[in-house]
């Protein structure tokens, strides 16, 4: 069998997403290309790495036994990078860091930029996933750090407090709930609303309401907080940001926010990492830094 570390890359990026589309993505790899070498995979090997189903993808036993060695080669890579990069004077270093939509919008810019001009021959790779997408990308050794709700299983991960995100229902100032500090997120399923254009926050609100039995009536998809914001407060439809971005568009637009009372609202963000002592020098540094910002 001859497999090369892209192919290892690629088979464990597929395995913890679940899908070839966003495990071809996470590599930085074509959708044909990606296909093209699973397909190589099995053909060399002579055997099934993984089923094709209707809820994604999943390893075969042989797959199994494929990703737990790739695992353990792409920690030996990590631990030899870390190893190298001390010595690499001079050259610049890149971080693998993924978070949720809130972290990258609300909290992360003012976070990095000072440590980044500190830092100056050091770049970030940051890329937005769902909770549980970062869970997965950190066990498996995607990325260096990640920043995630409590909302998923962590186990095996090292996890420091980060922030606490409350989303709210922005609705404009003359809306009949506008007087309200709180409702349940069912009790606004009937409105019309004004979502994010994708993104790990816009899905996991859909999921909320798929869990409800109901689908938002989407008017349309904005791309900022502050779009949406906008457009709630000229009556086009509900919105649903973070607590921090609608206190800070209400200053322009006319809304009224009320804090949704349903569980899964209230997030605790955490930072996390599978192995302060694997990570290389730059990432510790980083991940010390936004745990104690």
């Amino acid at each position: 069998m001859r497999f090369d570390l892209t192919d290892l890359r690629l088979f464990l990026a597929v395995v913890d997403a679940g899908s070839i589309t966003h495990g071809a993505a996470d590599v930085g790899l074509s959708l044909p290309a990606a296909s093209e070498r699973l397909r190589h995979m099995e053909a060399n090997g002579g055997v099934s790495l993984l089923e094709r189903g209707r809820r994604g993808i999943r390893p075969t036993p042989a797959g199994e036994a494929l990703a737990h060695h790739a695992r353990l080669i792409q920690r030996q890579l990590t631990q030899m990078r870390g190893e190298l990069g001390e010595h690499a004077s001079g050259l610049r270093a890149t971080i693998r860091l993924v978070a949720n939509t809130a972290a990258i919008v609300e909290y992360l810019p003012s976070r990095l930029v000072d440590w980044m001009t500190r830092h100056p021959r050091t770049d970030i790779d940051l890329k937005e996933r769902q909770s549980i997408e970062i869970a997965r990308a950190i066990s498996a050794g995607h990325a260096e750090i990640g920043i995630l709700s409590d909302a998923v299983d962590t186990s095996g991960l090292i996890l420091r407090p980060f922030a606490i995100d409350r989303l709210v229902a922005v609705v404009p100032r003359d809306h009949a709930l506008a007087g309200a500090r709180q409702v349940a997120f069912a009790d606004v399923l009937h409105e019309h609303f004004v979502g994010l254009a994708g993104g790990a926050l816009q899905d996991h609100i859909d999921a909320q309401a798929a869990r409800l039995g109901a689908r938002l009536k989407m008017r349309v998809r904005m791309r900022t907080f502050e779009s949406i914001c906008e457009m709630a407060g000229r009556g086009i439809g509900l919105g649903i940001v973070p607590e921090t971005a609608a206190r800070r568009c209400s200053r322009s637009a006319r809304i009224a926010a009320l804090r949704l009372t349903d569980s899964w609202a209230t997030r605790r963000l955490s930072i996390c990492t599978r192995s302060l002592d694997d990570l290389p020098s730059p990432a510790r540094n980083l991940f010390e830094h936004l745990a104690g910002s």
